[in-house]
């Protein structure tokens, strides 16, 4: 069963309707994907989240995003001078809908063709080193007269010197917060460089200040629109090797930059390469390796799933979720096998849980109890 790609929008969905079951409680990528698969339309699926929360074990309504919220956020993005796109709208970046956790809508601002062009990734240390940086903003440069769009997250050190390499041949930044929130403060001047020249992106709501739980998901984003990362200077746990962990389960090409076995700040690089990443010296390393004209067709994701009949009633389902499910994330294939239940029982029953707050997705297709189900 094929759960990823995304739905047609029909004449009687709007972008308010998108934005609106966007931002409505509990309602994430996949769940967004997920109701649009079942009911056909986003203003169906929106009329359904109540009484799908309900029947999934919720006891207080669900918060439903209102119309004077949207309008706000709207008429706010407007005057920004930013718009937000869906995901069938012809100016959401190409590469991004094929992965797992495809956001809906995105807000953007600038120069979108580039959003349109191959983009490739540069990331790493915040507390860059100068070599690292120079490094950075010379591949981009590179990446730039050959062709490419330089992809980034706009944070300190490599980041930063990634989109100023890139400025004059084309940047996208990735924003953990609102398109309207500058992050970290000291590259206000950059950010509004980007805004002219380059493309600002951003999945959170106009107004939302960056917090720590945002980080990964605009690093989702950042390999998701580009065909390849490189990673310049990562220690063994940074956000640098999240975003190449991401890379590489959205099927991208991951490149890294060696440094000295004894630099924290090249222990991740290094680990990449030990692991199979593409050892860069140069950018001819790179360009040896992949060139912005060779075509690029991302897999679908696809769920395998065997279809057990007859259905039994969700009641059931759920309470055999509630018994087999804990903490701990496991894969819905799994889920399948092990519980012997169809494909069509099992999503709606995820769906259900997940808008009641007691059961939470994990990339790769995985689902787990939170906390105060699992202790119920």
């Amino acid at each position: 069963m094929e759960t990823r790609a995304p739905h047609p929008l029909t004449p009687k969905d709007t972008l308010f309707d998108w934005l609106q079951l966007t931002r409505s409680e509990n309602v994430g990528p996949l769940t967004f994907r997920d109701l649009l698969n079942h009911y056909g339309t986003v203003r169906a699926a929106l009329e359904a989240l109540p009484e799908l929360a309900v029947r999934g074990g919720r006891t207080r309504p669900l918060k439903v995003a209102s119309p004077l919220e949207i309008e706000k956020e709207l008429e706010a993005t407007h005057g920004f001078g930013a718009r937000i796109v869906t995901m069938e709208d012809p100016l959401y970046p190409p590469l991004l809908g094929h992965i797992e956790s495809a956001p809906p809508v995105i807000t953007v601002k600038g120069q979108l063709s580039h959003l349109q062009n191959p983009l490739f990734a540069i990331v790493g240390a915040r507390n860059a080193s100068l070599m690292g940086k120079k490094i950075a903003g010379r591949l981009a440069g590179d990446l730039g007269n050959q062709g490419w769009v330089v992809a980034s997250g706009l944070a300190r050190g490599i980041d930063t010197a990634a989109h100023q390499g890139s400025l004059q041949t084309g940047t996208v930044a990735v924003l953990a917060g609102g398109i309207d929130n500058i992050y970290p403060s000291e590259n206000e001047l950059l950010y509004h460089r980007i805004a002219q020249e380059g493309v600002l992106v951003a999945e959170s709501p106009f107004g939302t200040k960056p917090h720590a739980t945002l980080f990964p998901r605009r690093n989702r984003i950042v390999s998701g629109i580009s065909r390849a990362t490189v990673v310049v200077e990562a220690a063994f746990k940074s956000g640098s090797l999240i975003t190449a962990r991401y890379a590489l389960e959205q099927g991208r090409e991951v490149f890294a930059v060696p440094g000295h076995p004894f630099d924290p700040r090249a222990r991740g690089c290094n680990k990449l390469i030990k692991n199979g990443a593409v050892l860069v010296e140069s950018f001819e390393d790179i360009d040896q390796e992949i060139s912005p004209r060779t075509p690029f067709y991302p897999e679908p994701h696809v769920v395998e799933c065997e279809e057990s009949s007859p259905p039994r009633p969700l009641e059931d389902v759920r309470q055999i979720l509630k018994e087999n499910l804990s903490v701990v994330p496991i894969s819905v294939d799994e889920v399948m096998r092990e519980c012997q239940l169809s494909a069509s029982e099992l999503w709606i029953a995820i769906l259900e849980m997940e808008l009641a707050g007691y059961l939470e997705r994990h990339p790769g297709a995985k689902i787990s109890l939170k906390e105060e189900w699992n202790s119920a």
